[in-house]
């Protein structure tokens, strides 16, 4: 028998992606919200029953190192568990009203954001893999202003096109990372418009980050907010989210909105890029620590892990 294509191959499995996205959209969000998540959660389960998370434990490990098999065990179920539970609030964020997402968010230290945009301002956020950052992007949009943010562009190009509609749809502006024009101009332009503008930054896509020290491990995050931040001279927001249980069986988040972080008075711009995006991860230590299973990272992020991949493909070339 003659092999397959790679090609083929390839097209077949984008092909099941696209559909798998396009039954959640039109599937889940009718659903009723409680049978939702415990589909979910038997996703996660199943997933990792089949050996999957196995970056989420290895990240989970390096920021807990306290832990022992069995609570690194308990960790990634649970971490599961709300990667997946992510999805499943996503597929059901387009059906939700402005009233819906004012339930399902409480906001924490947000008192300077609203001064500051009532004041026609604007402000860069700092975001980690954490909680739903969807849902908090639609919040934003629908209860304090407008948000503009970054999208990294996903495979297949179908499923990247779906979630950009998608974001798009709650209001707010998407900037592809690759693929379109360099998002930073456009990124610039917005800090001169009132609004948000919030970036995952915990993990380095475009190479050039920087090397922080990250919950007591090197780790390389993007400079782009502190480099925006600083060129537009907007204050920066370190902000973390993490979920928490509501009535019924059902979860909202909590969004806190960590001090902004200090520009250094003295220095060369990548020296204060730096140290300014060190606070940032400062404070996005704390909030890793305390609540792991909310970070839903499983890419490598860590130097050490960064390093090991690098030679792993080398060697395997």
């Amino acid at each position: 028998m003659s092999p397959v294509p790679s090609g083929l191959v390839s097209r077949a499995t984008d092909a099941v992606t696209v559909a798998g996205f396009r039954l959640g959209w039109s599937f889940i969000r009718r659903m009723p919200e409680r049978a939702a998540y415990v589909l979910f959660d038997r996703i996660a389960d199943l997933t990792v029953a089949r050996g999957g998370g196995a970056r989420m434990r290895s990240n989970y490990a390096t920021v807990r190192p306290e832990l022992d098999d069995a609570g690194l065990d308990a960790l990634v179920h649970e971490g599961m568990r709300a990667y997946m539970r992510y999805y499943c609030e996503a597929f059901r964020l387009p059906v939700l009203t402005p009233d819906e997402l004012a339930l399902r968010v409480r906001a924490e230290g947000d008192a300077p954001v609203r001064e500051i945009l009532a004041e026609g301002g604007s402000l860069v956020c700092f975001l980690g893999h954490l909680g739903n950052w969807d849902l908090a992007g639609a919040w934003g949009a629908v209860h304090l202003g407008p948000v503009t943010t970054v999208a990294e562009r996903l495979k297949p190009e179908e499923v990247f096109t779906e979630f950009l509609e998608f974001r798009t749809g709650l209001g707010m502006t998407i900037h592809p990372l690759t693929g379109g024009p360099p998002p930073f101009p456009l990124l610039r332009q917005a800090a001169r418009r009132p609004g948000l503008i919030p970036l995952l930054s915990d993990r380095d896509l475009s190479r050039d980050g920087v090397e922080v020290d990250f919950c007591g491990e090197p780790a390389r995050m993007a400079a782009g907010p502190a480099a925006l931040a600083l060129t537009e001279r907007r204050p920066l927001f370190p902000v973390s989210i993490r979920h928490e249980p509501r009535d019924g069986g059902s979860w909202g988040i909590v969004i806190t909105f960590h001090d902004p972080v200090p520009v250094p008075a003295s220095g060369t711009t990548r020296a204060k890029v730096s140290a300014m995006t060190q606070s940032c991860a400062d404070a996005l230590s704390g909030a890793v620590r305390e609540h792991t299973a909310d970070w839903h990272m499983l890419q490598p992020v860590f130097t050490k892990d960064l390093d090991a991949d690098r030679l792993a493909r080398a060697g395997a070339s």
